[in-house]
């Protein structure tokens, strides 16, 4: 085996850990992981649906708004289900660097690509049709602003800001005395 050969599982392996290791640190449950997922399918099917009833028309712009929701409906399958397109041969490399994507350039880029196709016909099909996948780049943004703090913490950070209020306001109040 020559060095090429070695080195080649070692980076596969390098690229199979890094989405794992991206998802850590995010802070994304398992089950807030799949919930994108599944809602990524959903809004796919949603968008390939209505994508081929509105280029049932003779409206330009509809059928160029029906187009996108196809091709969107194809990048949410790539990227959220691989497994989907199996037959095409770079689906698995572009659902790796998918997944190595930060969520909030995953929240950017789904709801970026759902409004879109509204913007260029606003009518029922579109509006229903791209509302899954702009839920799924909500969630996507959802989980880049991270969890909600605990109670005793807010608590602890409304005190201290009630304090300086106060000491901004007896400050206040002894400069006008003077």
């Amino acid at each position: 085996m020559s060095s090429q050969d070695e080195q080649l599982p070692a980076a596969a392996a390098a690229a199979a850990a890094a989405p794992e290791a991206a998802a850590a640190d995010e802070g994304m449950t398992w089950w807030y992981r799949w919930l994108c997922r599944i809602a990524g399918v959903i809004g796919g099917m949603s968008c390939a649906f209505a994508g081929l009833w509105n280029c049932v028309t003779i409206n330009p712009l509809n059928i160029a708004a029906g187009v996108w929701m196809m091709l969107n409906a194809f990048v949410l399958f790539l990227c959220e289900a691989p497994f989907c397109c199996q037959f095409i041969e770079f689906a698995n490399a572009v659902a790796a660097r998918a997944d190595r994507l930060r969520a909030w350039q995953k929240a950017a880029f789904y709801c970026g690509m759902a409004v879109f196709p509204v913007m260029l016909s606003l009518t029922l099909t579109t509006l229903l049709g791209n509302a899954i996948a702009f839920a799924t780049g909500v969630l996507y943004g959802m989980s880049a602003l991270g969890k909600k703090g605990d109670a005793i913490s807010y608590a602890r950070i409304h005190q201290q800001q009630k304090q300086m209020d106060e000491e901004k306001l007896t400050g206040s109040l002894e400069g006008q005395a003077l």
